[in-house]
């Protein structure tokens, strides 16, 4: 489906349900470059269980309208429009990666809007090596190529998909290929520039919860510890050999995680 969020047209997958405001109502957010469809084992599950789902597709991403924004703050602003957009009081978020970046923020800055947290592929700093900025900047295949490697566990570069005969590898590839000029450059350098994850964690307080992969080589665990450490009401849950692309690698896994963490919010998953 489609709503108008700040004068742009956003796209939103639901889960093969309608949208209904009047249920739990739960906000996917997408990484640097990608778009709804790397949340499609998760959200078809709440979204047959109760739940309002909502996978949207940030502005610039995918087939939303627009420009992408350019810093993390932003976004998170973003996502209470869009949540305004769709008539939403209160929701939880589940985000990856920059999309994680996203959520944190927007739960820090609008806790009143946040009901629950959920961060994959997340960390307190996200630094972006230059030669991925600059592949982002000027060679969008060579950047593709640099993040479905480093981006994947060893399982997942030899097969690992659920689906027979689809590679995970050369997936995230073709989905980076397909972003828009200039879209991937501008996710990493907000990733590269925000720098207030533990300050903004310190001020969530809303229950919370880290989904780590052990093998995750961008968003290693030693660097996302202390996310779970700055949050007053978080668990974390550890994959063994999940890499950063944990809800495509490890998709049951991520899915036991956030339907344990919500079931625990006395939300009838």
């Amino acid at each position: 489906m489609q709503v108008d969020v700040d004068g742009q047209r956003t796209f939103i997958q639901t889960g093969g349900q309608p949208l209904d405001p009047q249920k739990p109502t739960v906000v996917f957010l997408h990484g640097a470059g990608m778009d709804h469809s790397v949340w499609g084992q998760q959200t078809r599950y709440f979204a047959h269980r109760g739940y309002s789902v909502a996978a949207v597709d940030l502005p610039g991403h995918g087939r939303s309208g627009g420009e992408p924004l350019t810093d993390i703050a932003a976004m998170a602003d973003w996502v209470v429009a869009l949540l305004d957009a769709m008539e939403v009081q209160r929701a939880g978020l589940v985000g990856h990666s920059m999309g994680a970046l996203v959520a944190l923020e927007a739960a820090a800055r609008h806790g009143s809007r946040v009901d629950a947290l959920a961060l994959l592929g997340a960390a307190a700093r996200m630094p972006v090596h230059p030669a991925l900025l600059e592949a982002a900047r000027n060679d969008l295949s060579k950047a593709a190529d640099l993040i479905a490697a480093w981006g994947h566990g060893a399982r997942a570069h030899l097969g690992g998909n659920i689906a027979s005969g689809i590679w995970l590898i050369r997936g995230a590839v073709q989905l980076l290929r397909r972003s828009a000029p200039g879209v991937l450059a501008t996710d990493l350098e907000a990733c590269n520039a925000y720098q207030d994850a533990l300050g903004a964690a310190k001020r969530v307080g809303c229950p919370a919860l880290l989904v780590v992969g052990s093998a995750d080589k961008m968003t290693p665990m030693k660097a996302a510890m202390p996310l779970g450490d700055a949050i007053t009401h978080a668990n974390t849950v550890i994959i063994p050999d999940g890499g950063h692309m944990i809800m495509l690698e490890e998709p049951a896994q991520t899915l036991s995680a956030l339907r344990t963490f919500f079931a625990a919010m006395k939300v009838d998953a």
